[in-house]
């Protein structure tokens, strides 16, 4: 038994709180048990990232499936397992097809890039060029020639670090069909899932309430994904006008790479325009400075114009709600808070709205 004891000076009257043994136990365990948890989750994050993607993915893959579900003749018509396949194999072909369009050329382009590169280095150090003038007069031969040493040095240890980017490009690998797997079971079981989770925790009387906030929430969610699907096609769609005016090779493919980095939340755009501003590089300085620019605009006008909007419409959100629900997210967990801040937002609002309209329909009740 703990007695803390609190007497004034000034007064006769004195405070006592007794705390017992055992409610100091459940606070130390509360304690020890809260930091477990969140030791357990900053340890996992990457694995819930992964499934929360699977999720998205299973979502934005949900209605193909069930449409070809539909559509599969014979006795196998409905096999959701039966068109998961044919919508996964469908997408590893175009991705197959994409991979063989963009690769060779990537390739060879690097290989151009680097032969011409003790060219260049002449070039930079050549006084007679523009760009020697250009270094001179505005005195950056030292900074120059530290980045010489530095872009040296790391040549030096690229073979040290070798085995490191085999790692980073195996665990990367693993991430991805480790989401490819999770996406397809989901794809095939969470109706059974959703089913069983109805029959057997959710009482006769509330079932109507809780399948009809359910749906709600499937559809905001859905209608994200498809946002973000249409935002990552409006990007790829802008972005095609420089490409082909200032005769960028293989147009196609990048704006095909600017439509897959669309689709990833936050920082998609941004090694979208890495990708796309190197490939211009090889094309000249000018286009890739021009290309860097103009994707920078298109960030912006995307970021506080269009996802806003569209993901208002596709959510039922206002504006302000979707830009605040981004900020909140990014500041709270990076970029998973980024990832799941919109959808999350949305599905609270549903909960929140259907509390307000059962409180509603309570004080009628009562009235009457």
């Amino acid at each position: 038994m703990l007695n803390l004891r609190n007497s004034s000076d000034h007064s006769d009257n004195e405070v006592f709180l007794s705390v017992s043994n055992r409610t100091l136990l459940r606070i130390i365990v509360v304690i020890i048990v809260t930091l477990a948890l969140i030791s357990t989750l900053l340890k996992v994050t990457h694995a819930i990232l992964l499934i929360f993607i699977a999720f998205f993915l299973a979502i934005a893959l949900n209605a193909p499936v069930a449409r070809i579900a539909k559509i599969i003749p014979g006795k196998r018509r409905g096999s959701r397992s039966i068109a998961t396949t044919a919508s996964f194999l469908i997408v590893v072909i175009l991705l197959g097809l994409f991979a063989s369009y963009i690769i060779p050329p990537l390739v060879h382009q690097t290989e151009k890039f680097i032969a011409a590169a003790p060219q260049l280095v002449q070039s930079v150090n050549n006084q007679n060029s523009g760009l020697g003038h250009f270094i001179r007069s505005h005195h950056l031969q030292s900074e120059v020639n530290a980045l010489s040493n530095q872009v040296t040095r790391k040549a030096q240890s690229a073979s040290g670090n070798a085995f490191s980017s085999i790692t980073g490009i195996a665990s990367s690998i693993f991430s991805m069909l480790t989401v490819l797997a999770m996406t397809f079971m989901m794809l095939v079981e969470g109706p059974r899932w959703m089913k069983s989770a109805k029959e057997n925790f959710v009482p006769d009387k509330n079932a109507q309430t809780v399948g009809r906030v359910i749906s709600e929430m499937y559809s905001v969610v859905k209608g994200y994904v498809n946002g973000q699907v249409l935002l990552a096609l409006i990007a790829s769609l802008a972005l095609a006008p420089p490409l082909f005016l200032l005769h960028i090779g293989y147009p196609i493919a990048l704006m095909v790479i600017v439509f897959l980095a669309g689709l990833i939340p936050m920082i998609g755009h941004t090694i979208g325009a890495i990708i796309i501003s190197l490939v211009a590089l090889f094309h000249s300085f000018t286009a890739a400075l021009i290309i860097l620019i103009y994707y920078i605009f298109y960030m912006q006008v995307e970021s506080y114009l269009l996802q806003p909007r569209i993901q208002a419409n596709t959510t039922n959100m206002s504006p302000l709600l979707v830009f605040a629900s981004i900020i909140i997210g990014i500041n709270f967990a990076g970029l998973f808070g980024g990832l799941i801040a919109i959808p999350l937002a949305a599905c609270i609002r549903v909960l929140v709205l259907e509390y307000m309209s059962q409180r509603r329909s309570e004080v009628q009740a009562q009235v009457k």
